[in-house]
């Protein structure tokens, strides 16, 4: 089993005095972690730290940050382009091996009552710690900045803290919490026009109607317009599709890309994936990586090394949420094989370009397919652990069902999601079945048929989620969409089965 490591990612508000930031960055690391990364901005006049360690140095090593910024930050007097409500604005943790989302939950909540309680500074949980569902997003938190916060933080419940006074003093706010990787990736336009940077944010960003797990912000910094991004999921929305979408909006403004940068660290699949989609490569694989190979004896995988052993094992994870996710997957990887089997062959010229795209988008249902299957073990893990907290009080009690209700809704979100991309792939097995090669459309056939199953059985895990809420509105909305994806397979099935039929002359009755 992998060491527990988790990594922390604190943001601070101070990046025009490098002595501050240094003792910041000095308490940090007498903690005991491993300080990987600073990013500091002036324009922003902030400073994002990335460090890892096991979980109680981690916890430990955010709190000495967040204290000694309290005392050499005053936010009265801060100025910079960036929201922010706190000298430590923001401390997220993410699981990175042996740990899970619901320790990183549970680190959260005890450094926030801890800050509260021995700092006096008010802390607001977000992302997977939230207690309320207003706060999972940190645009909520801030809305209004320090200023407006200050105004409205002793008045207003709907701002009252989840630790802390109800008050802020020179180190204003602070937003702690646990979530997946995030990429934070800036774009800048070669125009100086910040009107121009603030229209194409909002166009890409999810709030506004755009992309997927992205949220986007226009400024200016250095001069120059820049569109400042977050990719709080990168398999949903990529590096490539993401700065893609910013060039294209951009040109309707008559302007291009200056550059881009990333803040922070960045996972290594992130840029591997971009880079494969750039240039198009079929069939690529991380094995193909020179020093993925080179290094491999020295890595310990986290992953299960069987999983159909661990889904017999008398544990209720991995169960059959799981399972619906890694049949997707499995179907994903047939229909990944018909056009492999497809391209380049003189016969099938005709539909090389459709079928190389139905490989692309095969392989990537196929990663994000494979993910879900831990997200999905993860998800009712969180419904069990939710069920542990303590009811002993009144508001104890509150804060417990409040921990039940998003962590079950969290359950059934993930194998809606399955159902979602279980439908998708097979959409590309019909495609597949219809242009592919003839001697592989059983093969694709088959992949529509595992498809169907995994909506079936990721259907039963959302329905039996949605009996246990209490918010019927939320269960009556993952229902309705599962509905709909239900009636679109069974004219999938049926177009399948004729196609079938019509160029393999095979009877499917």
């Amino acid at each position: 089993m992998p060491s527990p490591l988790v990594e922390c990612i604190p943001n601070f508000s101070e990046a025009r005095r490098p002595e501050v930031v240094e003792a910041i960055v000095a308490a940090i690391a007498a903690a005991g972690v491993t300080v990987l990364d600073r990013h500091s901005d002036s324009d922003h006049n902030r400073t994002v730290v990335t460090f890892v360690g096991a979980p109680a140095a981690a916890e430990e090593a955010a709190f000495q940050g967040i204290r000694k910024a309290s005392e050499l930050i005053n936010l009265g007097g801060h100025t910079g382009s960036h929201p922010r409500i706190g000298a430590t604005d923001v401390v997220p943790f993410v699981p990175l091996s042996g740990v899970s989302m619901e320790d990183c939950i549970a680190m959260a909540r005890r450094l926030g009552e801890r800050v509260g309680r021995e700092l006096n500074i008010p802390v607001y949980l977000y992302e997977e710690a939230a207690t309320q569902p207003e706060r999972v997003n940190l645009e909520n938190i801030r809305r209004g900045q320090y200023e407006g916060l200050k105004a409205e933080i002793e008045t207003n419940p709907d701002r009252k803290p989840d630790f802390g006074p109800a008050r802020l003093g020179p180190a204003g706010a602070t937003v702690i919490g646990a979530r997946h990787p995030l990429i934070a990736y800036n774009v800048y336009l070669a125009t100086g026009d910040v009107a121009i940077a603030k229209a194409v944010a909002k166009a890409v960003r999810q709030s506004s109607g755009g992309l997927p797990c992205v949220k986007a912000l226009g400024m200016l910094v250095e001069g120059r317009a820049q569109v400042s991004m977050n990719l709080t999921n990168f398999r949903q929305t990529s590096i490539q599709t993401a700065v893609e979408a910013v060039r294209s909006e951009a040109a309707r403004h008559g302007v291009g890309i200056h550059h881009s940068e990333l803040v922070g660290l960045v996972p290594q699949e992130a840029l591997t994936d971009a880079a494969a989609r750039y240039l198009q490569l079929d069939g690529f694989k991380s094995e193909q990586i020179l020093e993925t190979r080179l290094f491999a004896p020295q890595r310990v995988d986290s992953r299960p090394t069987n999983f159909l052993d661990d889904l017999a094992a008398a544990t209720p994870t991995p169960g059959g949420g799981s399972a619906a996710a890694h049949a997707g997957a499995m179907g994903a990887a047939l229909v990944a094989m018909v056009a492999r089997l497809t391209v380049s062959k003189k016969k099938y010229a005709a539909v090389e370009a459709q079928m190389t795209e139905i490989l692309n988008q095969a392989e990537h249902l196929r990663r994000e397919l494979t993910a879900a299957v831990d997200e999905d073990s993860a998800a009712f893990e969180g419904v069990l652990s939710s069920f542990k907290l303590s009811k002993a009080t009144p508001e104890q009690e509150k804060v417990r069902t409040k921990a039940i209700e998003k962590a079950t809704l969290r359950a059934a979100q993930v194998p809606l999601t399955v159902a979602q991309k279980s439908v998708s792939v097979m959409a590309l097995a019909e495609r597949a079945v219809a242009l592919g090669n003839l001697n592989a459309i059983s093969d694709g056939a088959s992949a529509a048929a595992l498809a169907r199953a995994a909506l079936t059985s990721a259907g039963y895990n959302v329905r039996i989620n949605v009996n246990g809420l209490s918010d019927k509105t939320a269960g009556d909305s993952l229902l309705s969409q599962l509905q709909a994806l239900e009636v679109r397979a069974m004219k999938l099935e049926k177009d399948v089965h004729n196609t079938l039929t019509e160029r393999g002359g095979i009877s499917t009755s």
